[in-house]
């Protein structure tokens, strides 16, 4: 079977990855698989252009096709931010729940129906011959007034998904998988793979 490169460094995004890309005609090989400790600084101004740097830089050091994501919580009260610094709003060393304590912080007084946000994914996926493709993907919610739930990562415990009356960490993973972000922006990915790698066996 074929290998494709997750290239990510993050436990969780590799987890639901996983279950994403499950049926995928490809083995799934990690960057600590092939031992990559480089981290590709995510300094581009958007998702895009983080998804593409990272892409480009394990496929040239695996040489295998490789799947790469940026993915981040755009506030549309706080004028889309945190965006592209999701990871890093607390400062470069914070961890989960210092990011979402200072996110709350910024979010003080701000009513409920000031409060929608949104997840967003963009995949890219380098492929030989200097080729990119990539996919993007949403996921509408509200951002909740305290954290709740004990599943998922990241921003998980304070967005709020109104139609399952529940936060992102209050849903189980198989849940979660159906209707996140990276659900609707893998999706695309897998169709595309699936054929990609139909063509490359007609070669």
């Amino acid at each position: 079977m074929p290998e494709i490169l997750l290239a990510t460094h993050n436990q969780g995004k590799i987890r639901e990855y996983r279950g994403l890309l499950a049926g995928l005609p490809y083995k799934l090989i990690t960057l600590a698989d092939l031992g990559i400790t480089l981290k590709v600084p995510e300094t581009g101004p958007s998702f895009e252009e983080n998804a593409v740097a990272k892409a480009k830089t394990y496929f040239a050091l695996s040489r295998l096709p490789t799947l790469s994501e940026d993915s981040g919580l755009e506030v549309d009260a706080l004028n889309g931010e945190p965006g592209v610094f999701s990871a890093r709003y607390a400062g470069e060393q914070s961890g989960d729940i210092e990011r979402v304590d200072y996110l709350l912080s910024r979010m003080k007084g701000i009513p409920w129906d000031k409060r929608s946000a949104r997840f967003r994914c963009v995949i890219a996926v380098a492929l030989p011959g200097d080729r990119i493709e990539m996919f993007n993907g949403e996921c509408e919610g509200v951002i909740s007034l305290k954290p709740g739930g004990n599943f998922g990562f990241g921003y998980d415990p304070v967005f709020y998904v109104p139609e399952m009356g529940k936060t992102m960490a209050e849903l189980p993973q198989e849940v979660k998988n159906k209707l996140s972000h990276r659900f609707n922006a893998a999706q695309k990915a897998l169709h595309f793979l699936e054929q990609y790698a139909k063509e490359e066996i007609r070669r």
